[in-house]
């Protein structure tokens, strides 16, 4: 992992409810360049709206999110918003890939719609990412004729169409087959071991381990712990964080 003095995601006391629900209460983190964070913690405890928050889609209540030189809260503008997310690449649990547009198609989309780049140069480079997420045989099949692994492969292949700084992945394996797990946690490894800042919600514990630089269990809208994934996994400090890992580990 390379580090840098500034974090490249820096959140300070977010805030952030859902009408009367409050379901960010005052979190706090700093996740450097190069580097690889994973929030783990019960459905509910707010790991979800942390991300869209990051990114932009969910506004917060109070507090600030800096990420790569844009203070989110402050974005007001379509346009503003846009440049965020050439920045800020989010893969959802669900695929949300064109149907009617194939592999190839879905990965070239937003560079060319949204950023107004060059077709010629974005299919290069749409070719490359799928081959990057081993799908090159794939490039001119529909969604529809892909696997559950594959689409999320695809909607990985779309998030880096965009050369992002920074790849947020919300629970991108729940909605998987077993056997497809494997194939896009491999992926997003590949993309950190090349230096690519990360930050995931997840539930593959096994995984947040091998992965990860940082864990952060969430419970309640807070965080509970944080710290490297062998002291948080083996050595605990608060109970609820242990009586959360019992039940899964």
């Amino acid at each position: 992992m390379t580090t840098t003095a500034e974090p490249i995601v820096a959140i300070r006391d977010v805030h952030q409810s859902f009408g009367a629900v409050e379901v960010l209460k005052g979190i706090s983190l700093d996740v450097p360049k190069g580097g690889v964070v994973c929030i783990i913690g019960p459905s509910g405890s707010g790991k979800s709206t942390l991300l869209r928050c990051i990114n932009g889609l969910v506004p917060i209540n109070q507090g600030s999110i800096l990420v790569a030189g844009f203070e989110v809260q402050n974005l007001k503008t379509d346009q503003e918003k846009i440049a965020l997310r050439k920045e800020v690449s989010m893969v959802f649990q669900q695929y949300n890939l064109f149907p009617h547009k194939t592999a190839l198609q879905n990965v070239m989309m937003a560079p060319i719609h949204v950023l107004k780049e060059n077709e010629a140069e974005v299919r290069e480079r749409a070719v490359a990412l799928l081959k990057k997420v081993r799908l090159t045989e794939k490039a001119n099949a529909y969604p529809g004729e892909l696997s559950g692994g594959q689409q999320q492969r695809v909607a990985i292949a779309r998030s880096l169409a965009m050369r992002p700084e920074v790849m947020l992945f919300d629970e991108v394996t729940a909605a998987l087959d077993p056997e497809t797990v494997k194939e896009v946690l491999n992926t997003i490894q590949e993309l950190a071991q090349e230096g690519m800042t990360c930050m995931l919600v997840t539930h593959e514990m096994r995984f947040a381990r091998e992965i990860a630089d940082v864990v952060y269990f969430t419970d309640g809208g807070v965080i509970v712990e944080s710290g490297p994934p062998d002291q948080l996994f083996d050595h605990a400090e608060k109970d609820r964080t242990r009586a959360f890992l019992s039940q899964i580990l």
